[in-house]
């Protein structure tokens, strides 16, 4: 196993001990063994005896705070509900029901099986009978599923009863929750209120008596059929686009009504959605079931949205379903709920979805990124082009945006047979309004302004830099700089007044930003081979001497910068496998914020120190560049600190300063090379670049461009953008090439002449115009769809 560094700064010297590994599991990567090297003012460097950390109680589920994640999902065969009932959709195929051992896990034992075993061992028998308040009383019979948040049996009616759903119904469904287990550790479970609110609501069952027996807190509820997941298995896995058309806009209907109430969901997947009883008026009607993940998206029936967060280590849903914000932690809102159901309907249309095999610790994190990097062009090439319509508008909302329902529904209606017969789904809730309410508003697309699409393709890296207002002063910025040169560039700055403020690194060169503005007496710095080299930082601590900046090369050297005349008192750092968003969380209790942070390859390096001037500080962590996110933290007073990307992931420290500052503005740009050609602009508006690194940043399908963002102290704008090398527009595709690129070092590129003499050739893309814009090159071109490689790996490689 390899050994990170650990250490303390104390009154004197121990030997360093390692934490237990799995107490600092990310919910995007594995969990590495990671250890945090502290340094406090005064004394002598120490390396502390770090003793394990008890693990964190297990979160109530169904509180709609989020559950930590240790799935494995299991394949769909390997799952087989029971048909016909209530809950049997409740033994869910790879929800995240709690907290399970990691062991178990890694054995092949799911979350919610695991924490089910735990359940049945201490909650003993369950009553043969049940009478909860002026409930009937019903003999407990065949057990129809097991979840994570309870489990649910047949009750039959002892005597009296005469329907087959309502409250008078000969057999019910009972669903039962120990006392002791997680979701019932202060009272009645979370899921009580939300069916008390819920009392009526369209397309969720109707719950006819509750209360508690014994150990058993017990809900009496409608009897319902089979699931989608045992209709979808029962049809060879396949259903026709009618029939899921139908599902799409019944399901949107119910979430409609779901949402006017003030809750999302959280679970959309086939397994939570029943048809009435066979045989019954109700059988072809579709309902939502298992409210144990909902959640409030604002406060009241008339209150605001509830605020937006991200915490990484927090995951709600099911693995396979979830949506990339729910991999993200962050907030639920009724995005969430749509995409969900997007994925389920074109599983239950294609019958596999791209992301289904993956296994192992680091499986959302997998998922997730196979989720944001697959266009919804690939994911639904198979599909009627009312499916990627629908995926596309949903992964696009924004995070408080309210749905247009009326628009979703009216996408499927081409798909949706006439008569109403033969309809496999009853879509009463789509017609309730009026039978022509979609059609009616499907012109609403063409006032709405074109967004940029989110999701289209493959990773893109990226220089990010970040500018703050600052009074004039004399700053100077070195990039593609190799090791040999290094110390010439840092000793000339020194000479003329500057210390190095930021360092980063791209293709294992280095950059540096200079400036007069940092405040420090002295600095020394190292290029080590080694990622954060614990002894020269130690040593150096020993001296005064503070970390202010570092980076880290793909080739897993770093370059650790170090200065006199910080504000510092303590500091600690840690270097990880993943993204330590626990160890950070713990150290913001203990009175530490992050101060910078790098990569090297998929290692991250993190310092954190205390009497840093910030009181608050927040992460954004993302596959792509989180403009969103940051828009809403700049809103509520944070600036961006710090920041580093890998290869698949980008995360920005926010920080709200404890001293007011003046002139709050703030830009970012994201650009394909070093912004050497921005950066005098930015110095022209008295902005200077305060932060910068290169990694992830968008999903595109070779897109290249530049992202300008501002925040004011009136708030945040777009400033606009630029294209720089390829852009997937929404009728054509333009080829760029600079003028400087090795394929135009005569003039105009010789793909130019192909295409002259293949004007009009049968298989060949046509070219609609062509010539020099500035320092580029343009082709104009038909926009095509996926490539073979695409759809071969979208047909699980076969």
């Amino acid at each position: 196993m390899r050994e990170l560094r650990s250490g303390a700064r104390r009154s004197r010297r121990i030997e360093d001990h390692q934490p237990n590994p799995q107490l600092l599991q990310n919910i995007l990567l594995p969990p590495p063994p990671q250890t945090a090297t502290t340094r406090r003012r005064g004394g002598y460097a120490a390396l502390a005896k770090a003793a394990a950390v008890p693990p964190r109680p297990t979160t109530a589920a169904g509180r709609g705070r989020g559950i930590r994640l240790t799935d494995l999902e299991p394949e769909p065969c390997e799952v087989c509900p029971s048909a016909g009932v209530l809950g049997a959709a409740e033994a869910a195929l790879n929800r995240v029901g709690g907290v399970a051992d990691k062991d178990l896990a890694a054995e092949g034992g799911s979350p919610e099986k695991i924490a089910g075993m735990d359940e049945d061992s201490s909650m003993g028998p369950v009553p043969e009978r049940v009478q909860v308040g002026n409930s009937p009383v019903y003999k407990t019979e065949r057990k129809l599923g097991k979840g994570g948040f309870g489990q649910v049996y047949v009750g039959r009616r002892v005597s009296g009863g005469s329907d087959r759903i309502g409250a008078d119904a000969i057999e019910v469904a009972l669903k039962l929750e120990h006392r002791n287990s997680k979701g019932c550790n202060f009272g009645p479970p979370y899921e009580w209120q939300v069916y008390n609110t819920l009392n009526s609501c369209y397309g969720i069952p109707d719950v006819h008596h509750k209360g508690r027996q014994g150990d058993f807190y017990i809900l009496v509820m409608d009897m319902l059929g089979p699931s989608l997941w045992d209709v979808w298995n029962s049809l060879a896995q396949s259903m026709s686009p009618n029939m899921v058309a139908c599902i799409a806009v019944e399901a949107i209907s119910i979430l409609e009504k779901l949402h006017m109430k003030g809750f999302v969901h959280g679970d959309v997947k086939p397994e939570n959605f029943l048809l009435g009883q066979p045989g019954t008026a109700d059988e072809k009607k579709l309902y939502l079931i298992d409210l144990g993940l909902a959640s409030r998206w604002k406060d009241s029936h008339s209150g605001p949205h509830v605020e937006y967060d991200q915490r990484p280590d927090v995951f709600r849903g099911t693995i396979r379903y979830a949506s990339c914000h729910a991999h993200l932690g962050r907030t639920g809102s009724r995005r969430d709920d749509l995409e969900s159901l997007a994925y389920t309907l074109i599983f239950l249309m294609r019958g596999r979805l791209p992301w289904q095999g993956y296994q192992g610790d680091n499986k959302s994190f997998l998922v997730c990124k196979k989720k944001m990097s697959t266009s919804p062009e690939l994911m639904c090439c198979f599909c009627p082009p009312p499916f990627k319509l629908f995926l596309e508008v949903v992964t696009n909302m924004k995070f408080d945006e309210e749905p247009n329902y009326a628009k979703l529904i009216s996408i499927f209606d081409s798909l949706i047979e006439p008569c109403a017969v033969s309809r496999p789904i009853r879509i009463d809730g789509a017609l309730k309004v009026g039978q022509k309410r979609g059609r009616l508003l499907i012109n609403l697309e063409e006032d709405e302004q074109p967004r940029k699409k989110i999701r289209i393709g493959s990773p893109a890296t990226q220089w990010i830099s970040v500018y703050n207002a600052r009074r004039p002063m004399k700053q100077r910025y070195h990039y593609n700089v190799a090791e040999t040169r290094l110390p010439q560039h840092v000793e000339k700055g020194n000479e003329d007044g500057l210390y190095i403020s930021c360092v980063a690194s791209a293709a294992n060169l280095w950059a540096l930003i200079m400036d007069a503005g940092t405040g420090f007496s002295s600095q020394v710095y190292e290029l080590s081979t080694v990622f954060l080299h614990k002894d020269w930082i130690m040593e150096q601590w020993e001296k005064n001497y503070y970390i202010s900046s570092i980076a880290g090369a793909n080739n897993g050297s770093s370059l650790v910068v170090m200065s006199k005349g910080t504000p510092y008192t303590q500091q600690s750092y840690k270097v990880s496998d993943s993204f330590p968003f626990k160890w950070i969380n713990k150290k913001w209790k203990e009175g530490f914020h992050v101060t910078s942070m790098t990569t090297a390859g998929s290692r991250w390096g993190i310092v954190m120190s205390r009497n840093s001037g910030y009181s608050e500080q927040v992460v954004e962590l993302d596959f792509l560049y989180p403009s969103e996110g940051i828009h809403r933290r700049w809103e509520s007073g944070f600036r961006i600190t710090s920041m580093a990307a890998t290869a698949d992931q980008a995360a920005l420290i926010l920080s709200i300063p404890k001293r007011k500052i003046t002139d709050e503005t703030q830009e970012t740009l994201r650009t394909s090379a070093f912004p050497s050609t921005h950066v005098k602009d930015k110095w022209a508006k008295n902005l200077y670049i305060a932060s910068i690194c290169y990694g992830r940043t968008v999903l595109s399908s070779r897109i290249g461009y530049i992202l300008i963002q501002r925040k004011t102290t009136m708030g945040s704008e777009y400033v606009g953008s630029k294209l720089l090398i390829f852009f997937k527009e929404f009728c054509v595709a333009l080829k760029l090439e600079h003028r400087n690129s090795k394929g135009c070092n005569f003039g105009p590129p010789y793909e130019w002449q192909v295409y002259n003499t293949l004007n009009s050739c049968y298989g060949i893309p046509a070219v609609h115009h062509k010539g020099r814009q500035g320092d580029f090159y343009i082709l104009v071109m038909d926009m095509l769809g996926p490539s073979l490689w695409d759809v071969w790996n979208s047909l699980a490689q076969s």
